[in-house]
């Protein structure tokens, strides 16, 4: 008689010993994941805080940003091809422009 009282108490201290131990499994996961993820972001020059995200930004001098811009610039330029451009100055193909037009030969008598 004595068993069957101290029986559910038994199963309910066992089934919140295995809950608890889910949970505690859960919260160290949780906790390796952020922390991880912390130092992953920290590399990155973002830091979490209690007030919010700050984002450390690497500052760049104007130099540096203008020959970078001009580099990307060139390249671009380099790496580009007009395929039906014509100059008015020049003939970039060598060869002869031909109008619609006949040449006029000079005035004789």
């Amino acid at each position: 008689m004595a068993n069957s009282k101290v029986l559910p108490l038994i199963l309910l201290l066992l089934f919140v010993a295995i809950l608890a131990a889910v949970g505690y499994v859960v919260y160290s996961i949780v906790q390796d994941v952020s922390k991880t993820t912390r130092e992953k972001m920290e590399k990155k020059h973002v830091v979490f805080t209690k007030d919010g995200m700050k984002v450390n930004v690497r500052e760049v001098n104007d130099e540096a940003y203008k020959d970078r811009t001009q580099n990307v610039l060139v390249n671009m330029w380099n790496h580009t091809s007009f395929p039906a451009y014509k100059s008015r100055f020049w003939d970039m193909q060598g060869q002869p422009e031909s109008s619609g037009a006949e040449k006029r030969k000079p005035y004789s008598k």
